[in-house]
C-alpha cells in the first residue's frame, strides 16, 4: 500500500516538473517575440539542450510553440486560448462593439494585455469594400499598434520600465523600437486617452484605440483600424464614437 502511495508521488512529481520546465520554455519565448534557437532557448532556460529539444517537440504538435526561419516561437495554440479565456468580457462588449462598427462603418477590435503583444479576443469586421481584417486570436506587437500602445500607457511606470527593456518587434519602417520615442508617444497617449497608430502595425493601415476600465486584474483596449486614406478625415467623429462606446462598456462592466 505504502508502496502504491510512494509510486504515484513520484510520478506526480514527474509531471509536475515536466509543466513547470515546459512553462519556463513558454516563459522565456514570449520575452522574445522574433524567435530563439534550440541553443539559446536552452541557455536562457537554463535546461539542458536535449530536454529543451523534447519539450519544444511536445509543445509543437500541440501548436503552443512553432519553429521557424527565425528560430523557435510562441504558436497559435496559446493565442486561442488566450482569446478563449475572456469570453464573459466579450460577451457583454460585443453589442457595443457591434454597435460602433455599424456607427462608423470601420472594423472594431477588442484587445487584451499579453505582456509584448496585445491579443485579438473579438472582431465586429467593416462593411465597406475595403477594409481591415485581422483573424481573433492575432497577437499584435504591443509597439506597433494602437491597442498595444493605449495598453503600454496605463501601466504603471515601473512595469512599463521592465516591458520596454525586452526586444521589441519592428513591423513597418513607421514601428517605435527605440526606447525614447515610445516613450515619448506613450506619455502622449496618456495626455490624450487614446492612441493612434499610423501604419505602424501594417503600411495602409491606421488606427485609434482607448483603454477600457473594467473590474478585475485584466486590461483591455477597444480600437477602430481603418485605411489610411481615410483615416485622417474621420479621426474626429471617430474618437468620439469610440470614447461613446468606452463609457457604455465600462457602464455594462459597472466600473
Amino acid at each position: 500500500m505504502s508502496m502504491a502511495a510512494g509510486g504515484s508521488t513520484v510520478k506526480a512529481e514527474g509531471e509536475s516538473g515536466v509543466i513547470a520546465r515546459a512553462a519556463a520554455v513558454l516563459k522565456v519565448l514570449e520575452s522574445c517575440p522574433s524567435g530563439l534557437s534550440l541553443t539559446q532557448l536552452a541557455r536562457q532556460c537554463g535546461l539542458p539542450r536535449t530536454t529543451v529539444y523534447r519539450l519544444v517537440a511536445s509543445l509543437e504538435a500541440q501548436q503552443f510553440v512553432m519553429q521557424t526561419a527565425e528560430g523557435v516561437t510562441l504558436g497559435p495554440a496559446l493565442a486561442r486560448l488566450a482569446a478563449a479565456a475572456h469570453t464573459d468580457i466579450v460577451a457583454l462588449a460585443r453589442p457595443a462593439v457591434e454597435a460602433l462598427a455599424r456607427r462608423t462603418r470601420e472594423t472594431v477590435d477588442l484587445v487584451v494585455f499579453r505582456g509584448l503583444h496585445a491579443i485579438l479576443v473579438e472582431q465586429c469586421v467593416s462593411d465597406q469594400e475595403l477594409r481591415v481584417v485581422s483573424p481573433v486570436g492575432t497577437a499584435f506587437p504591443v509597439n506597433a499598434t494602437a491597442p498595444g500602445k493605449a495598453l503600454l500607457a496605463a501601466l504603471p511606470d515601473d512595469q512599463l520600465q521592465a516591458l520596454l527593456s525586452q526586444p521589441l518587434e519592428q513591423r513597418t519602417v513607421n514601428t517605435r523600437v527605440g526606447r525614447e520615442a515610445l516613450l515619448a508617444d506613450i506619455g502622449s497617449v496618456r495626455h490624450k486617452g487614446m492612441a493612434i497608430d499610423r501604419e505602424e502595425h501594417a503600411l495602409g493601415v491606421s488606427a485609434l484605440a482607448v483603454v477600457l476600465a473594467l473590474p478585475g486584474n485584466e486590461r483591455y483596449a477597444l480600437s477602430v483600424a481603418v485605411p489610411t486614406l481615410r483615416f485622417d478625415e474621420r479621426l474626429e467623429s471617430l474618437l468620439r464614437a469610440l470614447l461613446q462606446t468606452k463609457a457604455e462598456i465600462e457602464s455594462l462592466a459597472g466600473k
